[in-house]
């Protein structure tokens, strides 16, 4: 759990890179219906919670910095109300919420309109999250159009609309002690769960079965949601890359992977193994797995601030380009194999990407004109690194190693002098993974 006054510093950090006698607006997150009066259970917006702590839907944030540079912070939230609270749940209200939270000032939403349409007056610029609820984006619209109505009276519009997604991209893409604890315990929870997957896997179980002991193990430790939807991918179907379908029987001598990770006070874990359902790899099997296994341990080893995502790649491309060429897989000139990236053939993903409240997190990855992405690793960083071989039935390669897809994805943090991995607990090796599996 984050301790409220880093949510204060959070709003201060980025009422500091406001304009002088500027405003910022975020809103909260909507409950979505699944089916007809029933809802899915609530998101927050990631930007909202980052900022706030708040975990209600229909919540408004309202940051200020006036002329001499003094900041502010207001909260619109849901007023107490008794009935409502009965059928669907206690709500923290305005008076309680100023407290909890350490806003300056809270307000309820029936407010809204008119506090915020004051706020606004005379102020230079507007900052808000673009195109990210149409909703919100139409009443923002609203209130300037209510600001704009008085100009008559002396009352004036901010000039300026700022999309600040960018700026919150940068606070968030370094975290904290804070944030990295409670990411390190949503992999120690992951781990587990996929210990207990290798544990509890046999030959005839179905995809879902395994996917419900995984959903057991985050549950009741205390992520109660998946960061993302579980992949259990039996055999052909781990080279369906986004497959969540979890539907199929596992059989014998084929592998099983799963990519599944863990929610935990709104941050993202996500690994993934893959392992053989029978608790034994098949040489060929064993050939594919060490080869990716191989890939993914030289480039997490070169992770240490200053190195970029591009330089990581490059190492996996040799790896993957030399292993491919030794399994006769790839035939041909090493070299020109290199400069073609022939191995993407295979390798037909990105190496990895910034984790935090989403998984796939946000941050720039400074993405030059060839599409590499140079953005230099920093402390405080957190990553995943998964390299895959992805090799379907209908591949024109030696039919023993036809159907076997294999990833092998860590979280990776970057630290002052290099890296450290939080995803240790659960197995990667074929001998730990074999000898889990038999104990």
């Amino acid at each position: 759990m984050i301790d409220i006054q880093e949510f204060v510093a959070r709003r201060a950090c980025f009422i500091d890179q406001m304009d002088l006698n500027s405003i910022a607006i975020f809103c909260a997150a909507d409950e979505l219906t699944r089916s007809h009066d029933t809802e899915f259970p609530f998101c927050q917006n990631k930007n909202f919670l980052y900022l706030t702590g708040f975990n209600e839907p229909q919540a408004l944030l309202v940051l200020t910095k006036d002329a001499l540079g003094n900041g502010q912070s207001t909260l619109f939230c849901r007023d107490k109300d008794p009935l409502q609270e009965v059928w669907h749940g206690r709500r923290v209200g305005a008076e309680l919420a100023k407290e909890k939270y350490a806003f300056d000032q809270t307000f309820t939403l029936e407010q809204a309109d008119e506090q915020i349409v004051a706020m606004l007056k005379h102020k230079s610029s507007l900052y808000t999250v673009h195109n990210e609820n149409d909703a919100f984006d139409s009443q923002i619209f609203d209130w300037l159009s209510a600001v704009k109505s008085g100009v008559k009276a002396g009352d004036k519009a901010p000039s300026q609309l700022i999309d600040c997604s960018g700026m919150l991209a940068e606070m968030r893409l370094i975290k904290s002690q804070a944030e990295l604890a409670v990411m390190r315990k949503a992999n120690e929870i992951t781990a587990n769960a996929h210990v207990r997957a290798m544990k509890n896997c046999q030959v005839g179980m179905f995809e879902y079965q395994i996917e419900a002991e995984v959903h057991h193990e985050f549950a009741f430790n205390g992520a109660r949601h998946p960061a993302y939807g579980s992949i259990v991918a039996g055999g052909d179907n781990a080279n369906i890359l986004h497959y969540t379908d979890n539907s199929d029987v596992l059989k014998d001598n084929e592998l099983l992977l799963i990519d599944a990770g863990g929610e935990l006070d709104g941050y993202a874990s996500d690994i993934t193994r893959t392992f053989p359902i029978n608790g034994k790899f098949t040489p060929a099997q064993k050939e594919i797995y060490q080869l990716v296994l191989d890939a993914q341990i030289a480039s997490i080893e070169a992770i240490k601030p200053g190195v970029s995502f591009a330089q990581l790649n490059d190492i996996v491309h040799e790896v993957f380009t030399k292993g491919l060429v030794e399994l006769g897989i790839l035939q041909g000139d090493f070299d020109t194999l290199m400069e073609e990236k022939a191995c993407k053939q295979y390798f037909i993903h990105g190496l990895g990407h910034w984790l935090g409240l989403d998984v796939h997190d946000v941050g720039d990855y400074d993405i030059d004109e060839n599409r590499r992405q140079n953005r230099a690793f920093e402390p405080g960083m957190i990553m995943t690194i998964e390299p895959g071989l992805y090799i379907p039935l209908d591949a024109e390669v030696d039919d023993k190693y036809k159907g076997i897809g294999v990833r092998i994805e860590d979280n990776v943090v970057v630290t002052e002098n290099g890296y450290e991995n939080y995803s240790l607990g659960v197995p990667k090796t074929i001998a730990d993974i074999e000898a889990l599996m038999a104990s």
